[in-house]
């Protein structure tokens, strides 16, 4: 090839391009982009019977594992009771270290929850899926990622007609959920967000698929 100086030009306009796509700005625009496109996950709600771990720094006696009780609570030294239930770690933390402030001349202690054992999630997955059975979790999960965990669909299950069986305050209820369109993909979905949101299982959950 005959070099000239259009041909040096081109060179040196690629070469350009390469540096650029490769400097920190454009990295850093990049994975901007790619943290955008990752949804957030589902925090994790405590549960009756999770086991979490409390520390308060400073203070090694007042480390422990402590289990969360049927009615929601549990008990800490120079806190008393702590309803958990319902609420995410850091709600957890907010309202130790608040009861615990009255205890402590120089304002509240430093304080880290942590769940140690989420067995008091519990959610089921019954009907025409591979696995059926009892699964525990440490997060919230989605209907979509219960399947996944039971094996996907059998043959001739019936996702029109798959519901959740949910324990409330005033009785069972029966929730219709739609899935057939996000279990068939592309062919059904449009890009973009989704128009509903997947339900996702709280614990005592029955999700049956017919």
């Amino acid at each position: 090839m005959k070099w000239t100086a259009s041909t040096s030009r081109r060179v040196g306009g690629l070469i350009l391009l390469a540096a650029l796509a490769h400097s920190p700005a454009m990295a850093g625009e990049s994975a901007i982009g790619a943290a955008e496109a990752v949804p957030a996950a589902a925090e994790y709600r405590i549960n009756a019977g999770d086991e979490l771990d409390v520390m308060v720094w400073g203070e090694e006696r007042m480390q422990r594992a402590v289990r969360v009780q049927p009615d929601g609570s549990f008990s800490f030294p120079l806190a008393g009771r702590i309803m958990a239930a319902g609420s995410t770690t850091g709600a957890v933390t907010q309202a130790l270290r608040s009861q615990l402030a009255e205890k402590y001349r120089n304002g509240a202690p430093d304080v880290t929850v942590s769940v140690r054992d989420p067995s008091g999630m519990r959610f089921y997955v019954i009907g025409k899926v591979r696995t059926a059975g009892s699964y525990a979790a440490g997060k919230g999960v989605d209907i979509v990622q219960a399947l996944s965990l039971a094996g996907g669909l059998a043959e001739f299950a019936d996702v029109k007609g798959a519901v959740i069986l949910r324990q409330t305050p005033e009785g069972q209820v029966v929730e219709p959920v739609r899935i057939a369109q996000i279990l068939k993909g592309s062919r059904r979905l449009n890009r973009g967000a989704l128009p509903e949101k997947i339900p996702v299982l709280r614990s005592g959950d029955i999700l049956v698929i017919p």
